[in-house]
């Protein structure tokens, strides 16, 4: 991105900054928030590293600078005022300074209150590989999750193959929601084998990633 002409639709604040939001690029998790001047924009396009200004310092640095944590920008998208940035990132390690993966660890609860825990992310298939990793970890006292991973892989591997053998049959014989709710049984067992195999579901993110480009 040599040409930076692009930077003039943007509305910076009057204290010459605007707000950028950090998304991953593989699953569509929001990381983390931070700020931008326009010189911090020009070095992120032109590196294809993420650049913020921290308003604390008074200076623009680098994500990952210190860390190791860096940003590479897929992509930087601007919304219809003009006055926030969104970077596409892949994102090595945390994005968060206290190490989550995510600036967003803490959730409102319906009685108003907050409570700390990993984000596990907005998407629904990243949401459900997060209860299916508690559940291997807790094991707890039935759980079909559970006992379908203490059969192992080959079990596991056999009833993924009878799911999709269910999810042809819908497709060629059954009505939309049978084969929607047949497609839903063959991505949660294929979460659990991924599980059972220790393959996180951000590898296969990746493998999706790489066969988009």
């Amino acid at each position: 991105m040599s040409d930076t002409t692009w930077l003039d639709g943007v509305r910076f604040g009057a204290d010459g900054l605007v707000p950028v939001v950090a998304q991953e690029s593989r699953s569509g998790d929001v990381l983390m928030l931070a700020y931008a001047n326009r010189e911090a924009l020009e070095r992120t396009a032109a590196t294809g590293q993420a650049h913020y200004y921290s308003r604390s310092r008074a200076a623009i640095w680098r994500k990952g600078e210190q860390s190791g944590h860096e940003q590479v920008v897929r992509e930087i998208r601007i919304d219809c005022d003009g006055d926030t940035i969104l970077f596409r990132v892949d994102q090595t390690g945390p994005a968060c300074h206290t190490g989550a993966r995510t600036c967003f660890s803490t959730a409102v609860t319906a009685d108003g209150r907050t409570t700390s825990g990993e984000d596990p992310g907005a998407h629904p298939l990243g949401r459900l590989a997060a209860v299916i990793a508690a559940r291997a970890a807790d094991r707890p006292a039935g759980s079909y999750t559970a006992e379908l991973l203490d059969r192992g892989v080959p079990k596991i591997s056999q009833k993924v193959g009878e799911e999709a053998v269910e999810v042809v049959v819908a497709a060629n014989a059954e009505g939309p929601e049978r084969l929607a709710s047949e497609a839903a049984d063959l991505l949660y067992h294929l979460l659990v084998l991924l599980q059972a195999r220790g393959v996180p579901l951000d590898a296969v993110w990746k493998e999706l990633a790489h066969r988009s480009r």
